[in-house]
């Protein structure tokens, strides 16, 4: 004999409802009891793929005032009206982490791009050295893939995004008060113990594939602000060594 289903509580039931129900970036203001119209991209997504109408329910989060619980009012494939009806929770707090990083083929600097977002850095930073292999990079591709990770990993906070930098004018401006972690493939002090004494703000700075130049790796650790790490015995590809630094600051300085 099968054991009866529990009885799920009100919440409980809302809870269960919003897990399945759509989630959506849009970059307008949200506030109780609004209307929004939906770009294409969104209301073709929400309607022919999702198959949501009139009365279905949608997630939207805004990078400002945090997500809300919508309700399809007009559906349309190019511009879909929702209501907004509830505020489900405020913008999430985020450690005051940059991470910079040099330019990588298309594919890896995408996948840096989110992962940023899923790890919860506040700002990235595409930082152009000698050997970077990338002269043009696509930030609206990049914030595209942020964007991506942030609807599917239930963050309410986008990464700013900014314009590519020369390392040389990177360190020229770099801001007294925060530190610069420098991923140096020639060696530095243990990752975790070190990052442990780095609190935010803190920025880490992650080389093309080939690495930093002699001079550029003089330069940076001539910088006050900077402390040199090692990310262990292991050749790590960049990608990599921007997710595996990310993580480790954030579980033993940022937000564990």
């Amino acid at each position: 004999m099968s054991e009866a289903a529990p009885d799920l509580s009100t919440a409980d039931r809302l809870i269960s409802g919003l897990s399945t129900t759509p989630r959506l970036f849009v970059d307008v203001d949200l506030s109780a009891g609004g209307m929004v119209t939906l770009p294409p991209s969104a209301s073709h997504y929400l309607t022919q793929v999702m198959r949501r109408t009139a009365g279905d329910g949608v997630r939207l989060f805004d990078n400002r005032s945090g997500e809300w619980h919508a309700r399809v009012a007009v559906p349309h494939r190019k511009a879909t009206t929702v209501e907004l009806v509830e505020h489900l929770s405020p913008r999430e707090a985020v450690a005051d982490l940059w991470l910079c990083a040099a330019p990588l083929k298309r594919g890896r600097i995408d996948w840096v791009a989110e992962k940023a977002c899923e790890l919860g850095v506040a700002r990235l930073v595409p930082v152009l050295t000698a050997r970077t292999v990338v002269d043009r990079l696509n930030l609206d591709r990049l914030r595209a893939h942020m964007v991506e990770a942030a609807e599917q990993c239930g963050r309410t906070a986008l990464p700013d995004l900014a314009a590519p930098v020369t390392l040389a004018a990177l360190l020229a401006a770099w801001e007294p008060a925060r530190a610069l972690i420098f991923a140096d493939e020639t060696g530095g002090a243990p990752l975790a113990a070190t990052l442990a004494r780095v609190p935010a703000p803190a920025a880490i700075l992650i080389g093309p594939e080939g690495g930093f130049t002699p001079d550029e790796r003089t330069a940076i650790r001539a910088l006050p602000q900077a402390v040199a790490v090692s990310l262990g015995p292991r050749v790590l590809r960049a990608d990599t060594a921007a997710a595996v630094a990310v993580g480790v600051w954030q579980a033993v300085a940022g937000e564990g």
